[in-house]
């Protein structure tokens, strides 16, 4: 089992002094669908500053963490593979580029305006200013996209960006079971202090641990996608620039119809029936939009049959999910009949660890990917979908709070607090999240909302 050396400790916290770096989806955009080599390798560069950077400053919160849950051994077992894949990194060696080389890609750079990049002074040393722990952004020439027309790479170059793209694929294959090894952890915390709650320090850790985790993997799928290729139509790596609404939807309501009749054991799951003004398209990432639909879905399903029971599939209501677009965004409307949540768990259906469902318990051993979880019973569905949902403003901004708001119609809906007062202050989230309305004795209206400039950028 892999352990963290006080060296490697060390390096680890010099690292997290550092800010990290945000990338917008339009940089990801600009690659196209096959960029050149000397492109990747310049990516490859950059990638290789900057995902130490991530990594460190999870290893260093997973091990500063309040009440003694950095004690917990699923989160000591998440905190080391944060610091294997750290080691990986930056163990891996830099390219040995010869002066010949070096002028060649500094050549065949295009001399064009970029969208802004705020680089990674990693390996710069720099006092750091009093008030902060962090060292000071210090303009450097390395930036996540830049445009190198194709050349003679040298074997040091394409050797370096293969070897980097085995790395950062291993390192995703190892983090594949985080999301379910940390709640495993949280479970562990709770039966140690003998509560059913967590409190708001621990859930602000899980946002930001888990928005940073979205965007490492978002950074290193994209990477890896676009080095293995093949290009596919519409897409620049994981991205979509046609991404199809009605067909993502389809998909997802026949994944969370299959999940819903293996949990239940039945025939037929009640039916989902959409509604779609023709084709909306639209710039994303397809696996994400999914997984947002698939986790409102399966709660909608869930509520429908534990209402009416397993012994009604023909008496079932259906769920109705109806799309809409505008000027400004697009709108999923998901609609069921299954008795709503009690007003006591308003507040909480965007917390960690809450559920309506009974309670499911995980295997200490549980090794699965994050898609892969049971229909209901972990209360992480909502929570991490509504960052999936905000991580697509940058790949590298952080997470600022908790924000509903008020829809009421009088005499038929219970409605959400607008402002969650969080420490006797007013937290405001990016306002990319869904928004839930609850019918008295009825069901549940969610809504997602899709800014649809993301197309334009």
């Amino acid at each position: 089992m892999f352990q963290i050396t006080p060296q490697l400790y060390d390096k680890i916290k010099h690292f997290a002094k550092f800010p990290q770096t945000g990338v917008s989806l339009r940089q990801m955009v600009l690659f196209g669908q096959q960029p050149s080599k000397g492109t990747m390798f310049k990516a490859s560069q950059f990638l290789h500053e900057e995902l130490p950077i991530r990594l460190a400053h999870r290893v260093k919160e997973l091990d500063e963490l309040p009440g003694h849950l950095s004690e917990m051994p699923s989160i000591i077992k998440v905190k080391n593979w944060y610091a294997q894949s750290f080691k990986d990194l930056v163990d891996l060696p830099p390219p040995q580029l010869s002066s010949m080389m070096k002028e060649r890609i500094k050549h065949a750079s295009q001399k064009k305006s970029y969208p802004p990049s705020v680089p990674n002074p990693a390996l710069r040393s720099a006092p750091p200013p009093a008030h902060t722990n962090l060292h000071p952004v210090i303009p450097i020439g390395h930036r996540y996209f830049t445009n190198v027309e194709e050349i003679e790479c040298s074997p040091e170059v394409l050797t370096y960006t293969d070897d980097f793209v085995k790395t950062i694929e291993a390192i995703k294959t190892r983090h594949d079971p985080v999301v379910t090894t940390v709640a495993q952890g949280i479970l562990e915390y709770k039966e140690r202090r003998k509560t059913n709650s967590i409190d708001t320090d621990v859930q602000q850790f899980l946002d930001r641990f888990y928005m940073s985790r979205i965007g490492i993997r978002m950074l290193i799928g994209q990477h890896s996608a676009l080095y293995r290729g093949p290009p596919r139509k519409d897409y620049v790596g994981v991205i979509c620039t046609r991404t199809n609404i009605r067909e993502i939807v389809s998909d997802a309501v026949a994944n969370a119809r299959y999940i819903c009749e293996d949990h239940y054991g039945l025939f037929k799951a009640p039916n989902v029936e959409v509604y779609c003004p023709g084709d909306i398209e639209f710039m994303y990432v397809p696996s994400h939009l999914n997984h947002m639909i698939f986790e409102l879905l399966k709660n909608s399903l869930r509520a429908v049959v534990e209402r009416c029971g397993k012994d009604y599939e023909d008496e079932y209501p259906p769920v109705k999910v109806a799309i809409a677009h505008g000027k400004e965004d697009i709108t999923i409307k998901i609609s069921d009949e299954g008795g709503g949540v009690p007003r006591s768990g308003i507040p909480l259906v965007w917390t960690y660890m809450y559920t309506t469902a009974e309670r499911q318990e995980l295997e200490p051993e549980f090794n699965k990917s994050d898609f892969k979880a049971p229909l209901a019973g972990f209360g992480y569905g909502l929570p991490i979908s509504r960052l999936v949902r905000s991580r697509m403003v940058a790949v590298g901004k952080t997470l600022n709070g908790l924000r509903f708001i008020i829809i009421s119609m009088h005499g038929i809906l219970e409605a959400i607090s607008n402002l969650y007062p969080w420490k006797g202050k007013l937290f405001h989230v990016v306002t990319l999240e869904a928004l839930i309305v609850l019918y008295r004795r009825y069901g549940m209206d969610a809504y997602i909302h899709l800014n649809r400039y993301l197309s334009k950028l």
